[in-house]
């Protein structure tokens, strides 16, 4: 425990020591983002601090595995798919890939993690009024986990549009999902994972806690959308209510992007063209602050995310009900916000 505990605590501070460093290389390569009108920040700001999250975590994941820690297969599924994803993301920070490329890059780094996994399990799900439902889709299901994983690393992208957002869902969705970990006896050793990416991810947002000193980028904002899905796919293995409580867990980002997109394609808009009308994006305009919605974000998924996944995952609330209680209320708040309504710039 004592060497864990050592291994977060460097995680931690080399995480927040590289970002300073990126920032000055982003200051001086010129790697900034300069306010559009359809940007959600004001000041020009560097871009690509996610790199350190990225070479952190896969540094310390090495050491997990070192230590017996973590199984060859999660190594190499985060360690290929994560890389592939990030750097792509760094080439896109520093230039431009055509989105057929990054799509092209982002269903092989899904593949790529997939296979090392074993692919998605069966999953049981239990409906009120029935009996267990085994969903045994074959080749189908493995196609819709590949689609799962692309779209959970583009919305990631997307939502990563104000400061300290992105970085506060995955900290407390990691750490959530290390919780559920915890309790579950059987499988407590699981939590480490998670955690390793919660504390590398704190180190980053002491310098992208609004306002922002420097963001993510594509390389850090795909990595920890493949990563965290990655994880969910482990997690349903070990057992289909861990999977339902990871769906959970991410709610607030599936449902404002999905929404958004699904508002987009309707209008015939250009969904792969950069935009600001998200949800969060509205309620930061709103309410004339980033850092009311990113904390607000973190409250939801503690306060209401957080019991819900915890109660389908222990096997205390069916899964169906779960969702629904996770997801209609967030429906509701992605209307009031108009998600997808298109801004006028």
């Amino acid at each position: 425990m004592l060497m864990l505990i050592g291994l977060f605590l460097a995680a931690l501070l080399l995480a927040g020591l590289f970002t300073g460093w990126l920032r000055r290389y982003a200051l001086a390569a010129s790697l900034i983002d300069i306010p559009n009108a359809r940007s959600s920040h004001q000041l020009p700001t560097p871009r690509g601090g996610g790199l350190s999250i990225v070479i952190v975590f896969l540094l310390g994941l090495l050491s997990l595995f070192c230590l017996d820690l973590v199984t060859a297969s999660v190594l190499w599924a985060l360690l290929g798919a994560g890389s592939i994803v990030a750097i792509t993301g760094f080439l896109d920070d520093h230039g431009h890939i055509a989105a057929r490329w990054r799509l092209l890059v982002h269903f092989s780094a899904a593949a790529w993690g997939l296979y090392c996994l074993g692919g998605l399990p069966v999953l049981i799900l239990a409906v009120p009024g029935f009996e267990l439902v085994a969903l045994e889709l074959g080749w189908l299901g493995q196609l819709l986990a590949v689609l799962y994983l692309v779209w959970l690393l583009n919305l990631y992208n997307f939502m990563d549009g104000i400061d300290g957002l992105a970085s506060i869902e995955a900290i407390t969705v990691s750490l959530a999902a290390a919780l559920l970990y915890v309790l579950q006896a059987e499988v407590s050793a699981l939590w480490i994972v998670p955690v390793l990416l919660a504390v590398t991810v704190s180190g980053f947002l002491v310098w992208n806690f609004p306002p922002a000193k420097i963001f993510m980028g594509d390389a850090g904002s795909g990595f920890l959308g493949i990563v965290l899905g990655l994880l969910s796919i482990q997690a349903a293995w070990l057992d289909s209510s861990f999977f339902w409580s990871w769906l959970i867990l991410l709610a607030v980002f599936i449902t404002d992007a999905t929404w958004t997109l699904f508002r987009r394609l309707l209008r015939g808009d250009k969904v792969y063209q950069a935009h600001c009308s998200h949800g969060y994006q509205y309620a930061a305009r709103c309410y004339g602050s980033h850092k009311k919605v990113s904390l607000a974000v973190a409250v939801i998924n503690i306060i209401w995310l957080l019991p819900l996944a915890l109660a389908v995952g222990l096997n205390q609330l069916n899964a169906v009900l779960g969702l629904l209680l996770a997801y209609l209320p967030l429906m509701f708040l992605a209307i009031v916000f108009r998600a997808g309504q298109r801004a006028v710039l």
